[in-house]
This record gives structure tokens, sequence and C-alpha cells, in this order.
């Protein structure tokens, strides 16, 4: 079952995120992932002649739960971490690590991915070749480290190079092109990098859209995926943080 037997379409909001619409065909089910706002994935929804049953929260922060109560009041079930319960008021379901969703007959895993946000969840259909990462990964980056630590984040790291490098990536913003001129510095003699960022640069400035990518891609280009220690991906991140290229 193939990422093209869902129908996920992406919705910029607020200045850089990205939301996500799923759709399973076979049921005519509706997700919205991580709207900041709920206005322009009700209008694509609604373009499309969809009806969003549910909304699936990565994570606490604003940007990405800003559209949650305007979309429980048009109707959808609100799903998130149980760890975030607290700071998500909206949530009708709380989920954590090794629970599952279903959108139609399709099933996704929960994933508890702590370090950006100490309950922080992605969403992964396996079968479909497919995950929600909200704000740990990056197309060529991870998420900084409010609530967490490295060490987290590195297993985090460790759990997504695991999967199949088919596996396409869903992340929460447009962050690819600043995220590649650090990786450029990181690692300055790594060809795929220099050649991915060339494609970037282009797509940037034709006003494309560089998400999804893929966990193949990743592992060929995100300094951050690639690290081979906690201590390693520690420094990354530090440097990444004051890094002003």
């Amino acid at each position: 079952m193939a990422a093209s037997s869902l129908g996920i379409v992406r919705v910029p909001v607020l200045a850089d995120n990205y939301a996500w619409l799923v759709h399973d065909p076979a049921s005519g089910e509706t997700v919205a992932i991580d709207p900041g706002e709920a206005q322009p994935l009700l209008d694509a929804a609604a373009e499309r002649g969809w009806s969003i049953g549910q909304v699936w929260t990565t994570h606490w922060h604003p940007d990405h739960t800003g559209g949650n109560a305007a979309m429980k009041a048009a109707g959808a079930r609100i799903t998130g971490p149980a760890a975030e319960a607290a700071k998500i008021p909206t949530l009708d379901t709380m989920v954590g690590e090794g629970d599952t969703v279903r959108l139609g007959r399709h099933v996704a895993s929960v994933l508890h991915v702590p370090g950006h946000t100490a309950g922080h969840v992605a969403f992964h259909f396996a079968e479909a070749g497919a995950i929600f990462t909200g704000d740990t990964l990056f197309a060529m980056g991870c998420g900084r480290l409010f609530e967490g630590d490295a060490a987290q984040m590195f297993a985090n790291m460790r759990r997504y190079a695991a999967l199949p490098d088919d596996t396409q990536v869903y992340c929460g913003h447009e962050y690819t092109q600043s995220n590649g001129r650090f990786a450029r510095v990181a690692e300055p003699d790594n060809a795929a990098i220099a050649a991915r960022m060339a494609e970037v640069d282009a797509m940037r400035a034709r006003g494309e859209a560089t998400i999804p990518t893929s966990i193949g891609l990743e592992r060929a280009t995100n300094p951050f995926l690639r690290a081979d220690t906690a201590d390693e991906l520690a420094r990354l991140r530090a440097e990444k943080d004051a890094f002003r290229g």
C-alpha cells in the first residue's frame, strides 16, 4: 500500500508552516494534521469536496494547534499527545507511544519523539510509506531542543533513519533552504548536500515547496540524521542555533 493510496495535500499556513490534509479515497475520510490555522485547511478540503472529520496534533505549540478549536467547532475530533493534554485543551483523544490512529482502512502508529517538546509525537503510516514528523525531523535539519535534550533527539533520529528509504516525510515548516546552508558548512565535502542545495535554491526561486522529503534523501544530506552520537548531534544543534549563514 503506497503513499499514493492516500491523498496528501500540503496546505501553507501562517508564515512558514505546513499543515496537511490526508484523505482516504475508499472511505471518504479526511484528517487535518497540525492546523496552525483552520480556514486554509477548511477551504482546501471544500475545494476537493472533502469533509474534515479528524485533527491529529503532533505537539502543543500554537503554530500547530491554532486551528484546533475552529476545526472542533466544525465537527472534527481532535487527537494529540496525552503528555501535552494540559497544553492542548481541545483534545478529545489522547495518544502516546505504541498507540494507533485510523483513517478509514489506513492505520498510523504513534511514535513518542520528545526533545522539541516533551510530549511530541509523530504519525507513521507504515504501509503507505508516509510519516508526519511535526517539528522533529525537517529536510536537512531537526527541531530546536526547547523541552528536551540532544540524547532524546538523537534517539528520534535513529528511529527515523531505520525507516525504509522511500518513506515520505511530511514535516511542519519550509526550513529546507536555511537548513541546507548550515548543512553545507557542517559537511563541506558532502557532494550530495551540494547537489541537493542547487536543486532547493532553484525550487525556492520558482516559489516551489521542498516538502515532502524522503528518509533516503535525509540519510544522505541531513547532518542531524547522519550524526553518530548524541554528543555530535548536541554540537551540531548548538552550532545551528548560532548559525547566521
